[in-house]
């Protein structure tokens, strides 16, 4: 046995040791959550204030926005002191929290927009039957379905990678912990936890995925049915933002991770995941409300009386 002192922090190296730009990335991280928390908070008390949102689509983006906080909060406020620190540490279990939160969030948005997925698909090919086919106990069970999906699938990774030995470096090229920057520090044989992540992040958007493309398949044919143009644009409206929303998030995921470990560029990996994880929570807001004509008409009766939100969202 080799005489070696086990690691019991990390030191998380971040964008960059320059002070200018670690300035510059503060402001700028702290503008991303600020603006992160208004539009998913705002988004959430707008659901649970309006009645006439008070449908299971609505139920479902709330959870959405939920999780998207969520996730920014369990990575950006770290970031944020360390930008303002010269010690940029997080202790061995701060960072097994941490990783385990961030699969957990990402993990149950994968599953929540599938669900959004089949939901749309009720609304759309089945209208009249709609309360009949999603009733709370279905919806309940799969936004709960969803959590524990996510917290299954965190807690085999946080395990299998926290029961490596790091003992060579400490020194995690990354803004947080994340599962192939401690890959990449670990002195044991990591081959098996690569390929945990493969299979496991790999079943998870091939269901996922397929769970989406089978709901649009069923609703390009409902549409293929409708005589009315404004039938089709209203479904247009109704679906576009959440396939715009799958198709980014998605595609990050699919890049980042389920891919040979061989490709991995641990810089590029941590742009991507940057984006993933606090860029698209900021961006889903927009994506999900700005163009929903049913959330501007709730936020004017829910902030009619402010102009500046007013002038804000419904310029868009």
């Amino acid at each position: 046995m080799k005489n070696v002192t086990e690691v019991t922090k990390f030191v998380l190296k971040g964008f960059t040791d320059k002070i200018e730009l670690q300035i510059f990335l503060f402001f700028l991280f702290l503008a991303i959550y600020l603006l992160t928390l208004m539009g998913n908070l705002g988004l959430i008390v707008l659901v649970t204030r309006d009645s006439l949102l008070h449908n299971p689509m609505y139920y479902f983006l709330s959870v959405l926005s939920c999780v998207d906080a969520s996730v920014s909060s369990v990575i950006i406020p770290n970031m944020l002191v360390d930008f303002t620190s010269k010690n940029k540490v997080i202790s061995f279990f701060g960072c097994a929290t941490q990783m385990f939160l961030a699969v957990t969030f990402g993990t149950t948005e994968c599953f929540l927009l599938a669900a959004m997925a089949y939901d749309c698909y009720i609304t759309i090919y089945n209208p009249l039957l709609y309360s009949v086919s999603m009733p709370p106990r279905v919806y309940v069970s799969l936004i709960i379905a969803s959590y524990v999906g996510g917290i299954l699938h965190a807690s085999v990774h946080t395990v299998a990678t926290f029961s490596l030995s790091f003992c060579a470096s400490n020194e995690i090229r990354h803004v947080f912990c994340d599962i192939p920057s401690l890959l990449a520090i670990s002195c044991s044989d990591t081959h098996t936890n690569q390929l945990l992540l493969f299979y496991f992040v790999g079943s998870i958007e091939t269901v996922t995925i397929l769970i989406v493309l089978i709901s649009y398949g069923f609703i390009v044919l409902a549409i293929l049915r409708m005589h009315s143009a404004e039938g089709r644009r209203k479904v247009f409206s109704t679906c576009g933002s959440h396939l715009t929303g799958v198709s980014v998030y998605h595609g990050t995921i699919l890049f980042m991770y389920v891919r040979p470990s061989s490709s991995y560029a641990l810089d590029h990996d941590m742009i991507v995941s940057t984006f993933y994880s606090i860029v698209i929570p900021m961006l889903n807001p927009i994506i999900y409300s700005l163009r929903n004509k049913d959330v501007k008409a709730a936020m004017k009766r829910v902030f009619g009386k402010n102009r500046y939100i007013n002038k804000l969202y419904f310029s868009h």
